[in-house]
């Protein structure tokens, strides 16, 4: 039967996602924050952040399996105009296979002046960060912070998750706001979302999800 079909290719097309993260989270689990991807509600949610008809290019950082890529494509976004940056080689494969036009780039979202290379100029619409820094130093976590908001607009934001119950990036320490965003609690583990910009409107904060196009 063709339900049965679509059920069993989306059950399983779900379990090989979880299987590739926990494996990802074995080989390095500083680099893998969490045993199993990230819930497609706190993608939706994190993806809201995202203005699709800014004109500008989205830079994700920490993407993995692509569950919040997904969302962010969903909200409206085109492949072309959508940055990946990955560190692990094995999620950098299984995204280029799977998301057809996205730019994956491999390297380390800790350095992106060397990571985005011919990128490195571009600027941003919003930032999507599945990053754990909450494996990092504080100073990291900071400095992280200060160079993606380097290349986003003023008033833009940098979402972040993170399974501490407090931002992973302190408030008064650089230049850059602190917003908690939202906590999901229908993610494996319950998740904290954190909003970081600089100057301008706070809107952005308070976009909903658009419903997915039919």
């Amino acid at each position: 039967m063709p339900v049965k079909t679509g059920l069993k290719k989306t059950f399983t097309s779900k379990f090989d996602d979880e299987l590739r993260f926990f494996r990802g989270w074995l080989d390095k689990p500083k680099a893998v924050g969490s045993i199993v991807p990230t819930s497609s509600v706190t993608s939706k949610r994190m993806a809201s952040v995202v203005n699709p008809h800014s004109g500008l290019p989205v830079l994700e950082l920490g993407p993995g399996t692509g569950v919040i890529t997904r969302a962010i494509l969903e909200r409206g976004v085109r492949p072309e105009d959508l940055y990946l940056v990955e560190y692990s080689e094995d999620f950098v494969d299984h995204l280029r296979s799977h998301f057809a036009g996205v730019n994956v780039i491999h390297g380390d979202a800790f350095d992106l002046g060397k990571t985005l290379g011919a990128a490195g100029e571009l600027q941003f619409d919003a930032a999507v960060s599945g990053v754990p820094l909450l494996n990092f130093p504080v100073s990291r976590r900071i400095a992280y912070i200060e160079g993606i908001l380097d290349r986003l607009p003023a008033g833009r934001p940098v979402v972040q998750l993170t399974y501490g119950p407090l931002s992973p990036v302190p408030p008064g320490r650089g230049n850059y706001t602190v917003k908690h965003f939202d906590f999901i609690f229908r993610n494996i583990p319950p998740t904290q979302l954190w909003i970081y910009r600089r100057g301008g409107a706070e809107d952005a904060a308070n976009v909903r999800p658009l419903k997915r196009r039919r």
